[in-house]
């Protein structure tokens, strides 16, 4: 005979959580989030590494992280043939539990969870790397015509005052379709092709690389001194979309030493050709916290790869921000183990 209990709806009440829906939490809200937890202890070096899976059209890539009252585990394919098929290169889902009984709540789309999270890691950033006093007007510059590309923009945009967004891209339909969209904004567009764009490095205040890219978009003594520069688009020890001549002139920025020694290519090159030190890392942990002052008289580059306690913190945002505009009453109610502020 089986057990009543044993059948207890373990699904019930399950928040399904869309793209559109994922869209309702602003990118303020996550960068705020993420600022605040490492202010209060989160140390990304003591976190749990992503693992792949190799398949047979590409890889699996698994993102557990456990934080305060909530676990979660992002579970990501990526495909690299994927444009043939008109679907998206990363695909996925993120399972959020919640204490005191790890009851799964939320399964988020893990596609624009990404794409939520990654600007919002890149924004935390370049709040605390800009130089130039925020009420000044910046000048922006997107290489990449993809999600995190309009990702980016939108971040950036929402956090800064900016004058004018130039987006490099190779794709030149898909390109001029983001500037379109981008042009609807107000704020002036301008787009260029890879092999002419030292405009658009040379005047640019913030360059957010969103590419695939394995090899660097531009040379870095074009960057102005007072410069951020964010690289995003690779994980991969082997690729990279900044070169040499950055990195030297640059105080350099990650989001842990461990993760950016397993998988960024933008760091782990330079650094086997003696251009940068281990020690020359800046953990973003510590900048945000003060611990750690980047060196002045040049630009700041910040390198990320992505780390699975970024999807947690920003996936519970997402499930409170659900909550709240689905029940009025649910807003009032801080979930368990966690303040009502994360």
């Amino acid at each position: 005979m089986t057990d009543p209990t044993s059948s207890a709806p373990t699904f019930a009440g399950m928040h399904l959580i869309s793209e559109d829906a994922v869209a309702e939490t602003p990118v303020r809200v996550a960068v705020d989030a993420l600022e605040a937890a490492l202010r209060e202890g989160l140390d990304p070096e003591r976190e749990t590494p992503r693992s792949r899976l190799a398949t047979q059209t590409g890889e699996m890539l698994i993102m557990p992280a456990t934080r305060g009252g909530y676990s979660g585990c992002k579970l990501l394919s990526s495909t690299p043939d994927n444009a043939s098929r008109g679907l998206p290169l990363i695909q996925g889902a993120f399972l959020l539990f919640e204490d005191p009984g790890q009851r799964p709540v939320a399964v988020i789309d893990g596609t624009a969870l990404t794409n939520l999270r990654t600007p919002a890691v890149s924004a935390l950033a370049v709040r605390h790397l800009l130089t130039r006093s925020t009420g000044e007007p910046l000048r922006l510059t997107v290489f990449g015509t993809g999600p995190q590309a309009r990702g980016h923009v939108e971040a950036m945009c929402a956090l800064h005052e900016i004058s004018e967004i130039s987006l490099v891209g190779r794709d030149s339909s898909r390109r001029d379709r983001l500037a379109a969209r981008l042009d609807r904004t107000g704020t002036p567009v301008r787009v260029y092709g890879p092999g002419s764009c030292t405009e658009a490095v040379t005047g640019a205040d913030i360059i957010c690389c969103c590419t695939s890219a394995s090899t660097p978009l531009f040379d870095g003594a074009l960057v102005k001194p007072d410069a951020v520069v964010v690289a995003v688009g690779s994980h991969s020890p082997h690729a990279r979309e900044v070169d040499d001549t950055l990195v030297a002139r640059a105080g350099v920025v990650v989001e842990s030493r461990a993760s950016t020694l397993r998988e960024a290519g933008d760091v782990i090159i330079p650094l086997a050709a003696g251009v940068v030190r281990p020690e020359d890392l800046h953990p973003l942990r510590d900048v945000v916290t003060g611990r750690a002052q980047v060196p002045a008289g040049g630009p700041r580059l910040f390198k990320g790869t992505g780390m699975p306690w970024q999807d947690l913190v920003v996936g519970v945002e997402v499930y409170r921000t659900h909550r709240a505009r689905r029940s009025p009453a649910a807003a009032s109610d801080p979930a368990p183990g966690l303040p009502a502020e994360v």
